[in-house]
């Protein structure tokens, strides 16, 4: 493509200068790419220039103030760079499917995501997500780094979704993705708000800061007359509410009272719940093989994304039974010969902690043992909070190292320890795998045991240094 085509207003003379691809990483840079060097909040791709003309870049975009000079390919200064990429990104990738369901909130976007995507390929509908879990579209999963993807990768990645005969994709939206700009330039059918509790202050320093950049998906993504997605027992309906009516558009919901499906009783059977609710003025019963309310809802909310996507009610209900729980979350790993079993979950927000905790020991009638960490270099705040979550709601609690990354692991684990009232149920075990270990060597018969914070991970970071490492393998061993 042409970069007059890309980029406007351009010299006369750099106008038709042949584009193969677009990239903000020098890494990814190939023959004939245009390269738009960024600064983001731990690198400046200004550093990155000259070594993405090394790889074949034909032209460089950049910031106003960007003092790299070159003979080699014309340097474009521009004023306002991340408009610019924004643009560029929905002209060279036109074409992408037509309807793009994005889930944002702090727990529960991987399983709405994955339920979603379930319920459409049961009835052999193609479809794509994007998230936490990777890139997931005919049975085949492809890795990611990010939640969401910077945002050429994003929009390249559905442009080749679309090439594969794909036009219903759902993704995750992170708060990070949302204020950086990941997501510009889409079109969204739906966004759908799981729910808010505290997480990433570290990044964004208080809560009033976090939801604001959770709600730019519906006030500044979504185009009028397209829907919304929630809870509307959580306190950030009332917002998503308003926002909805300023910018007409359609807001369905889940919940027990005035909702678009109203859970008239949930119950505990064995492995699955048995749920009835109404919707349109009609009463609904099902079977759902998970465990936990907060799950329910999950599943709730994917059905409205999916009956929204045009499928038929009553056909999703009938094959409900075939939806799988998702990998890492509140999964049921081992049934040891005690008949205690094992649990991995990824839940590693107190609110997350304690809905996951709650839920098994409201289905099995007895308090769950957990292990757990807390990540380094992410919100300190929740640590003892975390503490207090499992002092209230658990039996025995092993603190253990996530990922530690660059701060010291027993600092991390003594920060939690703090929340403690009483220790004589706490035990600071560094290894995960020795913990997990030690709590399966100490499970009581018919006991209920949660591994958290890690779920489908299958690496663990010690500064610079990645091991190798998966609670479910261990927990197999």
């Amino acid at each position: 493509m042409l970069l007059k085509k890309i980029i406007k207003n351009l010299p006369i003379g750099i106008q038709n200068i042949d584009i193969e691809g677009l990239s903000q990483d020098s890494r990814q840079i190939k023959k004939n790419y245009l390269f738009f060097a960024t600064k983001g909040s731990k690198f400046n791709g200004e550093k990155y220039i000259l070594d993405a003309i090394s790889k074949g870049a034909k032209a460089v975009i950049c910031g106003q103030k960007c003092k790299i000079k070159t003979n080699k390919v014309p340097i474009i200064k521009v004023k306002n760079i991340s408009a610019v990429i924004t643009q560029a990104c929905k002209i060279y990738y036109f074409n992408k499917p037509n309807n793009i369901t994005a889930v944002t909130g702090t727990n529960g976007k991987s399983s709405v995501a994955e339920f979603y995507h379930q319920l459409l390929t049961i009835q052999k509908i193609p479809v794509a997500s994007i998230g936490t879990l990777g890139i997931k579209m005919k049975s085949k999963i492809k890795k990611t780094n990010l939640t969401t993807l910077d945002i050429i990768s994003l929009h390249q990645e559905l442009s080749e979704i679309k090439k594969r005969g794909i036009n219903h994709v759902i993704l995750e939206a992170s708060s990070h993705g949302l204020l950086q700009g990941r997501l510009n330039g889409l079109e969204f059918k739906t966004g759908i708000f799981t729910n808010f509790s505290q997480d990433h202050l570290d990044y964004h320093k208080n809560m009033r800061n976090y939801l604001k950049a959770k709600l730019i998906l519906f006030s500044n993504l979504l185009k009028k007359k397209q829907n919304v997605i929630s809870d509307n027992q959580i306190k950030e309906f009332k917002k998503l509410k308003l926002i909805s009516k300023k910018k007409n558009l359609n807001i369905l919901s889940i919940g027990t009272n005035n909702s678009t499906i109203k859970i008239n009783s949930l119950k505990v059977k064995n492995n699955f719940q048995q749920l009835s609710f109404n919707y349109n003025k009609k009463n609904y019963e099902i079977k759902i093989p998970l465990i936990g309310l907060f799950q329910v809802k999950n599943l709730l909310m994917s059905l409205l994304a999916a009956k929204l996507s045009g499928l038929d009610l009553i056909k999703m209900l009938k094959n409900i039974k075939k939806v799988k729980g998702v990998n890492g979350r509140l999964q049921l790993v081992k049934i040891l010969p005690n008949r205690s079993k094992i649990f991995v979950d990824y839940a590693h927000t107190p609110d997350a902690l304690e809905a996951s905790l709650n839920a098994l020991k409201e289905h099995y009638s007895v308090k769950p043992d957990i292990v757990f960490g807390c990540g380094g270099e992410r919100d300190k705040k929740k640590r003892p909070m975390m503490a207090r979550v499992c002092e209230k709601n658990a039996k025995e609690i092993y603190i253990t190292d996530d990922n530690p990354r660059n701060e010291s692991p027993e600092l991390i684990r003594q920060m939690i320890i703090s929340g403690f009232t009483k220790n004589e149920r706490v035990h600071n075990i560094a290894s995960r795998t020795k913990a997990i270990k030690t709590a399966i060597i100490n499970s009581k018969p018919n006991g209920v045991i949660l591994i958290a914070g890690k779920g489908h991970e299958t690496t663990q970071e010690y500064k610079e240094n990645i091991f190798n490492i998966s609670d479910k393998k261990i927990i197999e061993e």
